[in-house]
Parts: structure tokens; C-alpha cells; sequence
């Protein structure tokens, strides 16, 4: 059988309403020339007569091919519209999107990027991913939020916001202002796992001839600032963790600059390269450029 397209399927649906090749052309904004050439293409596809043509002002009739033809031309059709709907709420962003986040971005950044999301589409699905161990897979997501660069090279990164660090400490551990570096050597601290961002400060400091002494490692951030009200030792936090865990109005705890600075921890959203993105995820990432900018403002 040669190929049916779906607008000579369409046209015999239209002749069979009808009754008639001319009012089916009216119906579908065709000539009467137009639709007999679309339901003779037709049958020379299927092989055979469609339609028996009585004249006059009689209705056509379908023949037995003829009915056969039209209970697949609505199917095939029916899955068309299908098609095209999905295709459209594609495009409206009414698709599924998978977030992968940590700590310090599912606290702040991701619940007003959520919130923007369901108010533009609120049909979107959104799964989310929280994944504080080793390396993160940009494969498995289609955005991810991290505090430093995968390996590979196939991602790409859009670099969101600085995220300074401080020192907190228990209250009264150290006078008010700046803390020189040089105080933390040998002094007990509290820290996150070696994993993430946490290497790259230890580094940071060691090149500055400090080696505070880890007394404690957690992963999670209310668990070190409450070892640090317990006085077990002092931590160095990036400014999201600080804020959103309320330490700067803490009064067990004091919020100090760090004298020199520390770099700052980069966050990115990293995403596969050479990939189209969809709709969905493209506003996703525009979104997330304009809160970290709000964030970074708020300072």
C-alpha cells in the first residue's frame, strides 16, 4: 500500500459527515476539485473504491474498503490531535523538569524558582534531586545547581552568584569585627564532609598556613551551627547557609568576616552541552539568573 497522508484521511472523514464532495469542501475550506483529488489519492493508496457515487443529490455511501479505510483514518487521526496537543502544551511549558540541588540552593534559590515555575506553567511537573556525596550526574537532570565545576566536557556552566564566606563562632569566642586567618590555625573546628566545596576552602587555608583541627565533620548545616552553639568549635559557612539558617540574628552565635578573605564559593547551574533544552528548562535557567541577582542584591 502506498503512503496515506493525514489531510486525504481528513477530507474522507469530512465526505463521510457530509455526505457530499461538495459540502465537504465547504466544510474544510477546499474546493470541490481539491477534495475529489485528495480522496482519489487516497484510494490510490489503499488500492481500491472508497466511496459509491450514486448522483445526484443522494449521499455517497462508503464502500466495504471504504469503511475499513475510515475506522483507521480515525484513529490515526484522533492520535494527530493527540500529537499536536502535546506538542503545544510542550511548547507552553507544560512539560516535566528534573532539578538536581543541594543544601544551601533548596533553602533559598529553588523554592522562589518553584513558585515562578507553577505561576508561568502551571501544569509543569517538577522533580527535584538533593545529592550532598561526591560528584553529581548532569546527565541524569536537566538543570543541576552546584557549588563547583563537574569534570567532563560535556557540560556547560552559567555561573549564578558568589557566596563569600565567614567565620561563625560561639558567642564571646572572638571579639567583634574581623578574624584574621592566622586565629584559626590549630583551633577546633566544625566542617562539612570532604566532599563538594569543602576541599577547595581546606586548600584555601592550608595555602595560608592554616590547619584549624576538625573536631567534627557533618553534612548538614543545622547540625554544624549546633555544634557550634555547643561550643565544640567554630565553622566557616558560606553567606546562604548563614542566612537562611537565621545565624546572623543568632545571639548564641557571632557572624565575623574572615581577615583575608577566603575566594568566595561559586555557584553554578550546570546543564549537558550540545543539548537543546526545552521550553520548560530555558525559563527554569532565566529564572534562576534573575533570583540569584536578587539574592546577590539583597546583600
Amino acid at each position: 500500500m502506498a503512503h496515506a497522508e493525514l489531510r486525504h484521511l481528513a477530507t474522507l472523514t469530512a465526505v463521510v459527515v457530509e455526505g457530499s464532495f461538495g459540502r465537504a469542501a465547504s466544510r474544510l475550506g477546499y474546493t470541490q476539485s481539491t477534495v475529489s483529488q485528495h480522496v482519489a489519492a487516497l484510494e490510490r493508496a489503499v488500492g481500491g473504491r472508497l466511496f459509491d457515487r450514486p448522483g445526484g443529490p443522494r449521499r455517497v455511501r462508503l464502500t466495504p474498503l471504504g469503511e475499513v479505510t475510515l475506522a483507521h483514518a480515525a484513529e490515526l487521526l484522533a492520535k494527530a490531535d493527540a500529537m499536536h496537543t502535546a506538542i503545544e502544551r510542550f511548547k507552553a511549558g507544560e512539560g516535566r523538569i528534573t532539578i538536581g540541588t543541594f543544601q544551601s540552593v533548596s533553602t533559598t534559590l529553588l523554592p522562589v524558582l518553584i513558585r515562578r515555575l507553577r505561576d508561568e506553567f502551571p501544569g509543569c511537573d517538577i522533580r527535584l534531586s538533593e545529592d550532598e556525596v561526591g560528584f553529581a550526574d548532569p546527565s541524569a537532570v536537566d538543570l543541576l545547581f552546584y557549588d563547583h565545576r563537574v569534570p567532563g566536557d560535556d557540560v556547560e556552566y552559567l555561573k549564578l552568584l558568589d557566596d563569600p564566606y565567614h567565620l561563625v563562632a560561639p558567642r564571646g569566642r572572638f571579639p567583634d569585627g574581623p578574624v584574621d586567618l592566622a586565629r584559626l590555625d590549630g583551633a577546633p573546628m566544625v566542617a562539612w564532609p570532604p566532599d563538594c566545596a569543602q576541599p577547595a576552602l581546606e586548600e584555601a587555608l592550608a595555602a595560608d598556613g592554616v590547619h584549624p583541627e576538625i573536631v567534627f565533620r557533618a553534612a548538614g548545616n543545622e547540625v554544624v551551627l549546633s555544634m557550634v552553639r555547643a561550643g565544640l568549635g567554630s565553622a566557616i559557612l558560606p553567606r546562604l547557609v548563614l542566612h537562611t539558617a537565621g545565624a546572623m540574628a543568632d545571639e548564641a552565635l557571632s557572624v565575623h568576616a574572615l581577615r583575608p578573605p577566603i575566594a568566595p564559593r561559586e555557584i553554578y547551574l550546570v546543564r549537558r552541552a550540545h543539548r537543546t533544552p526545552s521550553p520548560l528548562a530555558a525559563r527554569a535557567a532565566r529564572l534562576a539568573q534573575e533570583i540569584a541577582g536578587e539574592l546577590e542584591s539583597d546583600r
